[in-house]
């Protein structure tokens, strides 16, 4: 059976699949206490989706696609914004906004199953999977199971066949086999094909699935533990213990060189090392796997909203949005940091998104690092985020 928790967790697609209840059947759940005293704030993000998704149709290209018809990605990430919005009875007036966007994504589907146009198809198919899986059209059906098992075929195995000889073993990269696995990739791929299992369930045995165990393998030998991880590069420092990289033998946080030794170790940052607790989840570890509480550790003790902890202001949107997946899936509702201090993470996490959008109702990263200066995406991220924290507050 699914996790219902789990469900309710990946808000970037299963909000507008209806696997996740609309915010009038979550709200009268909850006490009337409770309800009035969110109300106004609640009323405050929706008024920022609103001008989100406002932005986000006004510049929709007139053939469907956001920012570039040759990234597929960015029109999934708009139409599974447009698809999350909290308010369903007013997202029935983006309904032609979403029809235009679905032909195009269809358009960019190739004969082996992907998504994608001119290159990173593992990044394309995996994201426009997530929006197929949002749409009510059962005429995607055939179109996302394809994708999926294309996604599962990409999944690394280098050296001996079957073996994990390799620390790239397991997980999958840009889009060839012969290429290193990452953890980008990796997460993006294994959200896509843990949230369409539905559509192979009920086929035969053969359908093609990942080989987990291969998958857990590689994860961890992206985490900078050294108790399940013995690759050189891991640090032994406090700082850097339970956190991610985004590889083996390569942090986007650069590294730290012992001057006695020479020997370098790698730096966790933030937006991979939430990657790895999402990844964990759906790779089903539970929550007091040591791994698991390992990297639980490493961002508790480095919770910030105002950078993407190791890396600044590069991807900090990426960061918001996979800050609040990974949260809201494991069940936090709270974090615990310095000196014993609770926060309420959605709150505070909304109030910043709430203060960084632009008055035309957009988002936009000064840092252009991994497409940030592309308003689509960034508004995209915001608009995903805020959906995702509505519903918990």
């Amino acid at each position: 059976m699914i996790n219902v928790r789990l469900l309710s967790g990946a808000a970037s697609a299963l909000i507008c699949s209806g696997i996740f209840p609309p915010l009038e059947a979550a709200e009268a759940k909850l006490p009337s206490t409770v309800i009035r005293s969110d109300l106004s704030y609640r009323n405050e993000i929706q008024h920022s989706i609103d001008n989100g998704l406002k932005w986000l149709v006004a510049n929709q290209h007139s053939n469907g696609w956001w920012s570039t018809p040759d990234q597929p990605a960015v029109t999934g990430l708009a139409l599974l914004a447009l698809r999350s919005d909290p308010n369903t009875q007013a997202s029935l007036r983006h309904a032609e906004a979403v029809a235009k966007g679905y032909r195009h994504l269809v358009s960019c589907v190739q004969p082996d199953g992907s998504i994608h146009r001119a290159n990173l198809p593992t990044y394309n198919t995996s994201i426009c999977l997530m929006a197929l899986l949002a749409s009510p059209n059962p005429e995607h059906h055939s179109i996302a199971r394809r994708a999926r098992a294309f996604l599962v075929r990409l999944q690394s195995d280098f050296g001996e066949p079957g073996k994990l000889d390799t620390q790239f073993d397991g997980g999958i990269g840009y889009g060839s086999k012969y290429e290193h696995s990452d953890m980008g990739n990796t997460v993006q791929a294994l959200e896509a094909i843990y949230y369409s299992r539905h559509l192979v369930r009920d086929q035969n045995a053969d359908a093609p699935d990942l080989n987990w165990e291969a998958l857990r393998s590689f994860l961890q030998n992206c985490q900078n533990l050294s108790s399940h991880n013995s690759q050189p590069w891991v640090s032994e420092d406090p700082r850097d213990k339970g956190g991610f990289v985004y590889y083996p033998g390569h942090s986007m946080a650069g590294g730290t060189t012992n001057t006695a030794t020479g020997r370098i170790s790698l730096r966790s940052y933030g937006s991979i090392s939430y990657a790895g607790l999402l990844s964990y989840i759906y790779a089903d570890l539970k929550a007091s796997d040591a791994r698991v509480v390992a990297v639980k550790d490493w961002l508790k003790a480095n919770y910030t909203l105002h950078e993407n902890p190791g890396m600044g202001l590069q991807g900090l949107y990426y960061y918001f949005h996979t800050m609040a997946k990974a949260l809201n899936t494991a069940g936090i509702d709270e974090l615990e940091i310095e000196n014993g201090t609770r926060v309420v993470w959605r709150r505070e996490l909304s109030s910043r998104l709430l203060n960084l959008q632009q008055r035309d109702g957009s988002w936009s990263n000064e840092n252009a690092r991994w497409w940030e200066k592309d308003s689509s995406l960034v508004t995209s991220y915001g608009v995903l985020a805020l959906a995702i924290t509505i519903r918990g507050l």
